[in-house]
């Protein structure tokens, strides 16, 4: 049975914790409007998501970041948890003239996964020629990113552990399905699936494929991700090559030694 954690929405509050009904709100609209925002940034949301998963115990996790916008996430929870980092390629497949919709997704592996909103695309009319097309046009991008992100580094092993998959939010839930494809083939031990924020019509949809579910904020109605960060920046590409590189260099540290005084003593 897959657990859902945090299935609440998150109410608005200022920085003083009231709620956006308080008086100061109401006299002050642009400090109203930055109230509804869930998250501050991505890594204000990395650092709640962390406090939720912290009481799980996980023993010997690996955390998972879907790039670019996961990684600043994935990287507080890295940290905070003691775990390594590393990436899951996905990229979205998108609808003829709305490239931001997504009727699919194709993700990296020795058998790369593409998976297929079937109804939305019958509905806009992209056959699986189409499909196949963009599919490889995306693994091509892929190939790039991987390249510039991780630098020849190998991936972090999976098999037998508890992977923690996150990403900065879910909208239709395709591109993660398509990670989660990969992940059951690596035979990861457990898979969580962490995400500050998705409709709970398409985290439903997900819970099939994962053993846990850890989200803050599902929204009712749900407009978009980007809605529910003060900054929602596209995260760049040497964004993402610093925080790996940092996750490494930790990971790289031989862990700290109790101070046992001088010999002897």
């Amino acid at each position: 049975m897959v657990g859902v954690v945090g299935s609440s929405p998150i109410a608005p509050t200022n920085t003083h914790g009231r709620t956006a009904r308080g008086k100061r709100e109401r006299s002050d609209p642009s400090r109203r409007a930055f109230c509804l925002k869930a998250f501050a940034d991505r890594a204000e949301a990395g650092r709640r998501l962390a406090e939720r998963l912290l009481s799980r115990r996980f023993v010997d996790p690996v955390v998972l970041a879907l790039p670019r916008g996961g990684v600043p996430v994935a990287a507080e929870i890295a940290l905070r948890l003691n775990a390594p980092l590393d990436l899951l390629m996905v990229r979205k497949i998108g609808a003829p003239g709305e490239p931001e919709l997504a009727v699919g997704a194709v993700a990296d592996g020795a058998a790369p996964q593409i998976v297929v909103d079937e109804e939305l695309a019958r509905l806009l009319g992209v056959d699986r020629h189409d499909i196949e097309v963009q599919a490889s046009r995306e693994l091509a991008e892929i190939a790039r990113r991987r390249a510039a992100y991780l630098a020849g580094r190998a991936a972090v092993p999976l098999a037998g552990r508890t992977v923690i998959l996150v990403d900065d939010g879910i909208a239709t839930g395709s591109t993660v399905r398509a990670a989660l494809q990969v992940l059951r083939r690596a035979a990861a031990e457990r898979i969580v699936l962490a995400v500050p924020v998705a409709p709970r019509e398409a985290l439903a949809r997900l819970r099939a494929d994962v053993d846990e579910i850890v989200c803050l904020a599902q929204p009712d109605p749900f407009r978009a991700v980007g809605v529910h960060y003060a900054d929602f920046h596209q995260v760049p590409d040497d964004e993402v090559v610093a925080l790996l590189d940092a996750a490494n260099a930790r990971a790289a540290r031989p862990p700290d030694r109790p101070d046992r005084g001088p010999t002897g003593a």
